[in-house]
């Protein structure tokens, strides 16, 4: 156990996080997403849905500043006008964590599914409501540690 980090940042995810780079992308993504699929590493952590998982992350895990959309979501229906509630809540727990102001981006199911085989990393959870898949883009520290 560290002392201020959140335990829902295992040993394995921390090594993630901190191996990304600047502009790599995480998937967060729900139980029914097929997270070994693209081949990336994944992290399952057990018990928890993408509101607890986004909470950790976010502590530590910078979103990007140089794109327009650090945060994307999977689309619903083929309509990217509607928004799942676990989506809405997604995005007002990331605006806590990030400066500017922060909309979605909005991918395509299946688009979503071809992104994840370039994604850094695959972190699951058992989140049990549909739509609760995620793209963060990683940001920059700067000087001041932020």
């Amino acid at each position: 156990m560290l002392k201020g980090i959140d335990p829902v940042l295992n040993g394995g995810l921390l090594r993630i996080l901190d191996d990304m780079g600047h502009g790599d992308q995480l998937l967060l993504v729900d139980r029914n997403y097929p997270a070994a699929a693209a081949g990336r590493p994944v992290v399952r952590l057990g018990e928890i849905g993408v509101e607890r998982a986004l909470r950790a992350i976010l502590s530590v895990f910078p979103l990007d500043t140089f794109v327009p959309a650090p945060m994307e979501r999977m689309e619903v229906d083929d309509d990217p006008r509607i928004v799942a509630p676990v989506q809405e809540r997604i995005l007002d727990i990331a605006r806590t964590y990030h400066d500017r102001t922060l909309e979605w981006g909005v991918v395509p199911r299946l688009e979503f599914y071809e992104r994840a085989k370039a994604a850094f990393a695959v972190v699951h959870t058992l989140e049990a409501e549909p739509y609760g898949c995620f793209i963060l883009h990683k940001g920059v520290i700067t000087s001041g540690g932020g």
